[in-house]
């Protein structure tokens, strides 16, 4: 099993909870409807990792930055940076045919996450960025959301059982794309305009060997 730092200790997530289309600019770049809903899908432990790949067997990933939290007792415990990764010409293909996204989704590689810290008193203060070679390329915070953290928890509570550990990963905002082999991402997520908790990865090409979280 794959693990992730929490506060300085080691879980294994048995999930990841994926919310798609929660900010409006996002949805508007990549030309899709506002649903009517909270869109849902799931990656499992296999996805995580510490390597940030540009492609996989020649098919372009693209990145999607977001603000993550670990689930314990039922609540939203803790934040991080994550990365969703994307085979967005094979989504495409699976969404034109109508067909579940998670072979262009929940792929070995596919989710990418700084350590997570507890969550500080405030939550609509958290927002995150996303800088790639010293620019900026995502930022958003909590209020650009359709759907808030606290909103997804209690709406996949209905249909959804969290095991503590388990990840929410919330959506992202404008400016995804594809990642170029070499490229080097610095993400944050940010209290109140503070720095809270970073990572950063260098994109390596296809042939690299994906290091598990283990």
């Amino acid at each position: 099993m794959n693990t992730i730092d929490v506060n300085g200790r080691t879980l294994q997530p048995s999930k990841i909870v994926c919310v798609g289309r929660n900010y409006k600019a996002h949805i508007e770049e990549l030309g899709n409807e506002v649903p009517d809903s909270i869109v849902v899908f799931h990656k499992p432990n296999s996805a995580i990792s510490d390597t940030l790949r540009s492609d996989i067997d020649g098919q372009a990933l693209h990145y999607e930055s977001e603000l993550a939290f670990t689930v314990k007792a039922g609540n939203l415990h803790s934040v991080g940076f994550g990365l969703d990764l994307t085979k967005r010409g094979l989504q495409s293909a699976l969404k034109a045919k109508g067909l579940p996204w998670e072979r262009a989704k929940a792929f070995d590689g596919a989710a990418l996450f700084s350590a997570f810290v507890t969550l500080p008193n405030g939550i609509e203060g958290l927002s995150l960025r996303l800088d790639v070679d010293g620019k900026p390329r995502q930022a958003g915070d909590i209020s650009l959301m359709i759907y808030t953290p606290v909103q997804i928890i209690r709406e996949l509570e209905t249909f959804i059982t969290f095991e503590d550990g388990d990840i929410i990963m919330t959506g992202t905002p404008a400016g995804v794309g594809a990642i170029a082999a070499g490229e080097y991402f610095e993400g944050k997520v940010l209290f109140e305009g503070t720095p809270l908790v970073s990572a950063s990865w260098t994109a390596t090409a296809s042939t690299s060997t994906i290091k598990p979280r283990r």
